[in-house]
């Protein structure tokens, strides 16, 4: 396979007048705001843009595309890989993303391991990008001008057995969600009749993740399998994308207080999602609603669990080709409620971060809040989730 060139946000800051733009040097426009491109409507403080050149910015639901057969085709060629699409990653602002899939059924094993080495593939070729496979890593990607990625599932339907985890951690996967929607060996999803709770042998793949280091993440899990999971894990379990539940009620895909308040007791950290129906359950829905889910999280339980989990790619659910919208729709409960759009516009395209950060700012988040809610609280955790002793000799 020959190998890409090399382009990083370096190469993107060189190239800034043909490319779109870049952090530094952006166009004044007015009273200290700047625009980050010429031809771009919204314009941001110096404030945001000062943030977002200094934090590490992560993203802990975030895919190359939501075009899923194009996205094969980049793991499967990733010379195919658009030099369009490397500057608009280069430019978002993001350090670090967790590209993860909801993948299950009878070939998980193989279907999985099938995308891990695909990502691996494609990660080795293209130097724009770096796997995360440790904490200090997403130092490494912000340093060097590349974008991380941190490689994980969402579900568990791959783990066999206990050794299995093993088996995956191996291939690079550093985050396991327990469930989806539906019910498996280890517990029940979200949106299933039932919610019975994490099974014997689910604590033992829970117990065993928190022997080699692997993130435990309860997205999609149903209440009682969640609060099971907290229970059986003694490591900090994850929230990578979610809601309050609080705020959008009734919904299975929002945490209820009770859920919020035992993930902080382990330590851990709940991204907060843009998807329309997670935010609230009427219209309008806007940006402002979606940051009311922030401030619920840092009034409840602390500013330091709370972090930032998309659920999209660079741009949005509403972007998707009409038959694969559809499709997608198709797959989920009516408890889902999709409503005519899914995303939010103002934080459904790749400067998403710059407008995230505003409205950290008008809330009146301090500096160092914005940090840890941009990125700082899931690095953290992740670090302590992935310290793992080794055996002795």
């Amino acid at each position: 396979m020959s190998r890409a060139r090399r382009f990083t946000r370096r190469d993107f800051v060189a190239t800034a007048a043909t490319t779109g733009g870049a952090l530094l040097g952006a166009p004044f426009i007015n009273r200290g705001r700047f625009r980050l491109a010429a031809g771009l409507q919204q314009d941001y403080s110096a404030r945001t843009i000062r943030l977002i050149e200094e934090s590490l910015v992560v993203d802990m639901l975030s895919l190359l595309t939501l075009n899923f057969p194009v996205g094969l085709q980049w793991l499967a060629n990733p010379d195919d890989f658009p030099a369009l699409e490397s500057a608009k990653w280069l430019a978002s602002g993001i350090t670090a993303i967790h590209p993860a899939l909801g993948m299950g059924g009878p070939n998980a094993h193989a279907e999985v391991a099938a995308y891990l080495h695909g990502l691996n593939g494609f990660l080795a070729s293209r130097d724009e990008f770096i796997r995360i496979d440790s904490a200090d890593d997403f130092a490494r990607a912000k340093e060097s001008g590349r974008v991380g990625m941190v490689l994980g599932v969402q579900n568990a339907e791959h783990f066999r057995t206990v050794n299995d985890v093993d088996r995956f951690h191996g291939f690079g996967q550093r985050v396991t969600q327990l469930t989806y929607n539906t019910r498996n060996m280890i517990g029940n999803g979200a949106t299933e009749r039932r919610d019975e709770g994490l099974s014997d042998f689910g604590v033992s793949i829970v117990e065993r993740m928190n022997r080699v280091g692997m993130a435990v993440d309860v997205s999609h899990c149903g209440d009682r399998t969640t609060l099971d999971a907290f229970e059986a894990s003694e490591r900090p379990v994850l929230v990578t994308h979610s809601n309050c539940r609080a705020l959008v009620a009734g919904h299975p895909r929002a945490k209820p207080d009770e859920a919020l308040r035992r993930m902080a007791e382990t330590g851990g950290v709940i991204g907060i999602t843009g998807v329309r129906q997670f935010v609230k359950v009427d219209e309008p829905t806007t940006l402002e609603h979606m940051l009311d889910h922030y401030d619920h999280v840092a009034r409840l339980i602390g500013i330091e669990h709370l972090g930032i989990g998309s659920d999209i790619d660079l741009h949005g659910y509403d972007a998707m080709p009409r038959e694969l919208n559809e499709q997608l729709r198709a797959g989920y409960k009516g408890s889902y409620a999709f409503r005519e759009k899914i995303d939010i516009e103002a934080v459904a395209h790749p400067k998403r971060m710059f407008d995230l950060t505003e409205g950290f700012v008008r809330r009146g988040y301090t500096d160092e809040h914005i940090r840890l809610v941009l990125g700082g609280n899931f690095v953290r955790v992740l670090q302590e989730i992935w310290s793992v002793e080794s055996p002795d000799p």
